[in-house]
């Protein structure tokens, strides 16, 4: 298992003593094992602890065979120290110091995937202690919930309006377990939250599975809609879309032959699971439902609603395409665009008003990077609707330069103007609520453009100093104000350097903007991606929602352990 490819106890059929497995190739470990300098398993079974340790995949030793009085917990943060498990397994690594530049696990995102793995496990209690980065805890966190899926979708609707408390399943269908925990949300909720996973694996493409629960939801509510007389003889049917404006769900499968997608694991393609959550859905959310007639009302109230709006949407789409503005062959104005017609080396920068977008448009690499200047701060797509968004000058020109498309339209990288969309603000507080009203756009416009990697931020300077460095020659520029203290100590005593604060972007020189900011060979930017899809969910209704008391509790629980806050 630890040293050959291929190999593992998932593999021997029904004698395997898995039930489910997430892997399916039997390489994870053994390539760990390979890229590590040391690794060390250790079990405990009957009474006994047998050990072995490796180097860069090799057996150092062999089998340790030790007998313990199999009473005790494993050694970790929740159970004290040397002690052993009766039963049980640890794995211990370090990754080699040969291959990887920095040997720092993030335990942000550690923490990120024990906390899923105990909501899909209920009862499952998982632990993670110590910590490389600054400001980040070392102390212990435990995971449990013993409400699963339930205390889950609660957990991702915290900031939200809940219509009703939260519906779960759970039934077994022709050998595949389905979980499923849904609620709908009410004023301020206008998209749609649907995680799926399979053996506890994150789908983010969704698949079979998640392909049954919107088919069994559209089909259930739409059934019991009309049976109460929700909806009237003649109505249309409710679409899915509509259906689905402000529902959180979670679905969990699990099954014993899992086909995936790609070895990134994406989406799940078994077809027979399909069927499986289609019944198990269908079954018990009509009993769910027929039993709370108020929840039934208030779900077929919020889809009528969204199918209202979605109406006007269309009437000012409608609108818009009349008037051009959504044309591919139709450009802003202000956009300064780039002579290539390659996507995929082409880049936008999003500036923070005209002065800023003149010295960026100066100081550019005409062919491949073009500019959009935004004129103040755009609407909170978090509160705007379809039709809203689509009067708004400014969001329209985003929409237009990048070769968006609608709102709601399956991503088409092929319609993409610029595969790196760059945002470009000033290091104040304006800037900032800029920058994050635009990302909190994209999230909600077409949250594929994070999943595909094509949002970016830029990091301009912060300050200049003259008179620094070799001979006191040249300008330094520095990020921040730490990278700033760090440079004046280390300069020599009696030297006097000129330090310049920037207020904005508009007071840079375009050849200053082209080396600090511009510049591929010299800029600073950040990748932004979504590995943790429900925290960022939650994390946009609080922070961009119409409910104000949660976002007040939050400042205030957080305010105080900031050392520095500009306001």
């Amino acid at each position: 298992m630890l040293t050959v490819l291929h190999a593992g106890g998932k593999f021997g059929g029904d004698a395997s003593g898995y039930t489910v497995s997430g892997g399916l190739h039997g390489v994870g470990l053994s390539v760990v094992n390979a890229l590590s300098s040391q690794l060390e398993v250790s079990v405990w079974r009957d009474g006994t602890q047998w050990t072995q340790r490796y180097a860069k995949g090799v057996p150092q030793e062999d089998v340790v065979r030790t007998p313990v009085n199999g009473t005790a917990a494993p050694s970790g943060p929740a159970n004290g120290a040397n002690k052993t498990p009766a039963r049980g397994t640890r794995v211990r690594f370090l990754p080699d110091a040969t291959i990887f530049s920095a040997l720092r696990m993030d335990r942000a995102v550690l923490s990120s995937r024990l906390r899923e793995l105990a909501f899909l496990n209920a009862g499952l209690t998982l632990s993670i202690a110590g910590s490389h980065e600054k400001g980040i805890p070392a102390e212990a966190e435990v995971f449990r919930f013993a409400g699963g899926l339930s205390e889950y979708v609660t957990f991702l609707t915290v900031s939200a309006q809940p219509l009703h408390d939260v519906v779960s399943l759970s039934r077994r269908v022709d050998g595949v377990m389905v979980d499923v925990a849904l609620r709908w949300c009410g004023e301020g909720s206008y998209s749609e939250t649907v995680l799926g996973y399979a053996n506890s694996i994150r789908t983010i493409d969704g698949g079979t599975h998640v392909d049954g629960l919107k088919s069994a939801l559209t089909r259930t509510v739409n059934t019991l809609a009309r049976k109460y007389k929700h909806l009237k003889e003649g109505d249309p049917p409710l679409s899915g879309e509509h259906l689905r404006e402000g529902l959180t769900a979670v679905i969990a499968v699990r099954l014993p032959s899992p086909e995936f997608e790609g070895q990134t694991k994406t989406r799940l393609g078994n077809p027979e699971v399909r069927r499986a959550v289609e019944s198990a859905v269908g079954d018990e959310l009509t009993v769910a439902l027929e039993m709370n007639p108020p929840t039934l009302e208030s779900i077929v109230k919020k889809a009528l609603a969204a199918q209202r709006a979605a109406d006007a949407a269309k009437r000012a789409r409608d609108l818009v395409r009349r008037k051009s503005v959504l044309r591919a062959s139709s450009l802003p104005g202000k956009l300064a665009d780039c002579a290539s017609g390659s996507p995929a080396e082409s880049e936008i920068f999003l500036v923070e008003g005209d002065s800023a977008g003149g010295s960026a448009k100066q100081g550019r690499n005409r062919h491949t990077q073009a500019v959009l200047p935004l004129r103040g701060k755009i609407l909170n797509a978090e509160r705007a609707g379809d039709e809203v968004l689509y009067k708004n000058e400014e969001v329209t020109a985003l929409i237009q330069a990048l070769g968006l498309g609608l709102r709601g339209e399956e991503f088409d990288a092929s319609q993409l103007r610029y595969h790196r969309i760059i945002v470009l603000t000033d290091a104040d507080v304006d800037g900032a609520h800029i920058r994050t009203l635009l990302l909190t756009f994209f999230f909600r416009y077409q949250k594929a453009l994070f999943e595909k990697g094509h949002i970016y931020v830029g990091v301009p300077p912060l300050y200049r100093v003259t008179g620094g460095g070799a001979n006191g020659k040249g300008d330094v520029y520095c990020y921040d104000e730490m990278e700033l203290k760090r440079y004046l100590a280390a300069q020599p005593a009696g030297s006097s350097p000129s330090i310049q604060r920037f207020k904005g972007l508009g007071e840079m020189m375009p050849k200053q903007l082209w080396d600090t900011t511009l510049n591929p060979e010299s800029r600073r930017l950040r990748r932004l991606t979504v590995d943790d899809a429900a925290r960022v969910e939650s994390t946009v209704q609080l922070l961009m929602g119409p409910d104000v008391a949660p976002r007040r509790a939050f400042i205030e629980r957080e305010g105080p352990k900031l050392a520095e806050l500009d306001i």
